[in-house]
């Protein structure tokens, strides 16, 4: 808008109406977007991330909802280990509908001439297997497949070399491969998984002899209920009720088609949180190119706001018609954002749809709509309100040589006010949008303290620029000189290069550590084997072969059952909200065992340890961590379902459990008197000698999987490296999205090249009337972002070890690990970042011609 154009559009000193502001602000945008496309884009950028992860996690979770019934199995599913049901139990579910039986349970498939053996997940079915979904194989039927033989994972064959029709060995039986599994369908519903799956009917599973009185088996009963009891969501939770009250002492675990894996729903929920905190990051990184945006916008305007005031435009006036416009240029970013955020999950799926377990179903979500509008509209605000705040104040003779004599002025006091109910609305809006609201704060309390730091550190490094000395060569003194120039990239860029540095440097070297932990410490620490439901009148005779065998192995073993918590200090667990870090606790079953003594690997924190020949009332000892998080403390009672029977015992100690040495342990061990004389099985670890070879280690598996068909033989090294395969795959999605943080500092440090543009541009053109040749401005441009780039480098780095050891250390509670190369690569991917944007930068300035710039001046 011309200052001819303002003039003509401008009231009185009355009260400008709505109406005006919104006109006058339109008429000025008619120029054109110039100055907004690095605000729109850092907009842009954080809503997309935000709007992406949510959409895409509405689409999972909506198919996941929609197709609850075929994951599920039926309704509504009855799970609990060990005890099959029997009796009046069993009498009430079949009483509801139509129900399907399973077992499922870890055992070892081996080849017939014993050269070798697989540890699989075994699942008897009955004739009604499956009641909802479909279930696909290639070969054979499924029905006639299971008669006389097994359905198994093609990844079962390859790792045996078998094929189908040849015969292996399951337990004591010898079963036929009939077909091969192609989709399973309602595999997310059960336990985690270890090894392929097997099916086999529920008649050759007893011929295995593998479900014996302690076995680690879980029994599952999926039940179709008559279309008036499972049609509603009413219906289903008034059927859950009565079912609570019908099977009180079962400890069956109820899950029904609304939510068919409740740990999934929640892995989903905090995969979502997490990733939004990120998006959030991003944008509020990119919010310093919002401000630096809107400082460019109004220096360019300076002619129009100065003609504008002399002309009788109050100050709330301009404020108003500028604010209008920024909040326009808001909600064209928010809007690109929203558009390229709900179509990312529509390509995703598209193209890698095939891999997930579950059909995303696509919709318009809502709440990933508001979110992501919520986030941005309040970003926005957040970084334009103080630059627009100052605009407001500064005169129009002010504004007229603000080119040379900038002025520092705070904006007025509702300004301030208003910027920090802008703030408190932001965190207020991510800590209840959070699944955990303490997690939320302490990131936003993260947050704040990053942006504080490192502007912090812009003004010292702004500051210590002007004092220093100046050195004798030429371009370093103007590099350092450009470093304390008000109005400069020194702020912008430690900033926004600082924020995402540090993030990245904290990922990386908490991955680090994690590595170390997993691949550094499992030879010297770590058991070799876990050899699962061990026969108690076969130990002796599993023991005596390891000491053959293998000489100097070293066998620890300990009770093993499965039960589930039902009541915390006399309150259903139903009723309890803990922590999002002690949920898992409280649902499903636990692995528990008794012992006379403190477990190894334990250490006794509170309490005491009951007496060998212990023989009163049931006492328990909790895991230290867990009981805080719980809120039990000694003397407290809980009550534990154990083959259908109902167990309370009082808390008699805590300990203090080191889960990374994989010694036998548990979050619950109870006196021995309590369930000595309950059917079980043993647990136990084989430690071998480090002079065993490999060929001794191999030999070692085979001979105890053909002396002991029942018994599971789990290589420790094996399961450590799957893990580690899927541990590397999340951290480097983890790292990629801290990537995006970056990318929005590279975003901000664009506009802050854009900002200083015009004062470097009439810089670079009288020191070129002076004499200075390109080399010389290249040079000193380049020493300027090398002394930029290494200053923010450097505090990014402290920052970001920091963080990542309060998170290993305290969070994790592992060995904190630095290691320089993933703060190398960090630091490469930052420098890179600024010698490409600061050589574009250079290079317009170095293009621009010298007359067109002396005459405007």
């Amino acid at each position: 808008m011309s200052a001819l154009g303002a003039a003509d559009a401008l009231p009185g000193r009355g009260r400008i109406p709505f109406g005006r502001v919104l006109a006058l602000a339109m008429r000025e945008l008619r120029s054109g977007l110039r100055g907004f496309y690095v605000f729109i884009a850092c907009v842009a950028l954080g809503v997309a991330v935000i709007t992406s992860v949510g959409a895409l996690s509405d689409a999972l979770k909506g198919g996941f909802e929609r197709q609850g019934e075929a994951i599920l199995g039926g309704d509504v599913t009855f799970a609990r280990m060990h005890a099959r049901a029997d009796g009046t139990n069993r009498e009430w579910i079949l009483a509801q509908g139509r129900m399907s039986e399973t077992a499922t349970l870890r055992a070892m498939a081996r080849r017939l001439d014993g050269e070798d053996q697989a540890l699989i997940e075994l699942k008897g079915v009955d004739e009604l297997y499956p009641l909802a979904g479909e279930l696909k194989v290639a070969g054979a039927a499924f029905g006639e497949a299971i008669r006389d033989g097994v359905v198994a994972d093609p990844v079962l064959l390859e790792r045996l070399g078998l094929k189908p029709g040849d015969t292996m060995r399951i337990g004591d039986a010898e079963v036929a491969v009939r077909a091969t599994i192609v989709a399973e369908p309602d595999a997310i519903a059960d336990r985690l998984t270890y090894g392929p799956r097997v099916f086999v009917s529920l008649a050759t599973l007893e011929r295995t002899g593998l479900v014996q009185p302690g076995t680690l088996v879980r029994w599952r009963y999926a039940l179709k209920l008559p279309d008036e009891a499972g049609e509603s969501s009413a219906a289903l939770s008034d059927f859950r009720e009565r079912a609570k009250a019908a099977l009180t002492d079962a400890g069956f675990t109820i899950a029904d088609r609304r939510d068919p894996s409740p740990q999934v729903s929640r892995t989903l929920e905090r995969l979502r949180q997490f990733l939004t905190f990120l998006g959030l990051t991003a944008l509020l990184v990119g919010g310093v190119g919002v401000a630096n945006a809107v400082a460019t916008f109004i220096d360019r305007r300076r002619n129009v706001i100065a003609t504008m005031k002399s002309l009788g435009a109050t100050s709330r006036m301009v404020f108003s018609i500028f604010l209008v416009q920024v909040l326009v240029m808001a909600a064209l970013g928010v809007l690109i954002g929203l558009a390229v955020g709900l179509a990312v999950p529509v390509l995703l799926t598209n193209l890698y749809g095939d891999m997930l377990p579950i059909k995303a179903e696509m919709s318009l979500s809502v709440r990933s709509i508001v979110t992501g509008s919520a986030y941005g509209i309040l970003v926005a605000l957040l970084f334009t309100l103080w630059p627009l705040g100052r605009a407001e104040l500064v005169s129009a003779s002010v504004l007229f040589r603000d080119e040379v004599a900038p002025e520092r002025v705070w904006p007025r006091r509702r300004i301030m006010l208003l910027t920090l109910l802008v703030a408190a609305l932001l965190i207020a809006f991510a800590v209840l949008m959070a699944e955990s609201q303490r997690i939320a704060l302490y990131f936003c309390l993260g947050l704040l303290f990053v942006f504080v730091f490192f502007s912090g550190l812009g003004m010292v490094v702004n500051w210590a620029a002007r004092r220093v000395p100046r050195p004798r060569i030429p371009e370093f003194a103007l590099a350092i000189g450009n470093l304390g120039a008000p109005g400069g990239l020194t702020r912008s860029v430690v900033l926004s290069l600082g924020a995402g540095l540090s993030l990245l440097v904290a990922v990386a070297l908490a991955n680090a550590s994690l590595v170390q932990e997993l691949t550094g410490r499992i030879p010297t620490q770590s058991p070799n084997y876990f050899v699962l439901d061990i026969p108690k009148g076969d130990y002796p005779d599993v023991a005596a072969l390891v000491a053959r065998e293998v000489p100097g192995s070293a066998l620890v073993e300990a009770p093993m059952l499965r039960g589930r918590l039902i009541e915390i200090k006399g309150r259903s667990v139903d009723t309890i909200k803990p922590p999002p870090e002690a949920q898992w606790v409280l649902n499903g079953d636990r692995g528990l065992t008794y012992s006379d003594t403190v477990p190894e690997g334990s250490k006794l924190v509170e309490g005491e340890w009951w007496a060998k020949d212990y023989a009163g009332e049931p006492l328990v000892s909790f895991e230290q961590q867990l009981a805080h998080h719980l809120g039990l403390a000694i003397g407290d009672t809980v009550t534990v379902n154990v083959l259908g029977r109902n167990i309370t015992g009082r808390i008699a100690n805590l300990r203090e459990v080191k889960w990374e040495s994989l010694a036998l342990n548990f979050v619950m061990v109870f006196s021995p008197n309590t369930l000595q004389g309950a059917p079980h099985n043993l647990l136990a670890t084989i430690t071998l000698p480090r002079q065993a070879s490999l060929e001794a280690d191999a030999r070692l598996a085979r001979v105890l999987g053909r002396t002991f068909p029942s018994i599971t033989v789990i290589r420790v090294k094996d399961a450590l490296e799957a893990f580690g395969k899927v541990f590397t795959k999340v951290m480097l999605a983890v790292q990629v999205a801290g990537g995006v943080t970056l990318l929005a500092g590279a975003l901000v440090l664009a506009g802050a090249l854009a900002t200083a543009q015009r004062r470097r541009i009439l810089e670079a053109v009288i020191l070129k009337v002076l004499g200075a040749t390109r080399r010389r401005i290249l040079v000193s441009h380049f020493a300027e972002y090398l002394m930029l780039a290494a200053a923010t480098a450097l505090f990014a780095v402290a920052l970001g070890a920091l963080a990542a050891y309060v998170a290993v250390r305290h969070v994790m509670d592992i060995e904190f690990n630095f290691a320089w190369m993933p703060v190398a690569q960090a630091l490469v991917l930052a420098l890179g970042l600024v010698a490409v944007f600061g050589g574009f930068g250079t290079w317009a300035v170095l293009r621009a011609r010298p007359v067109p710039h002396l005459r405007s001046e």
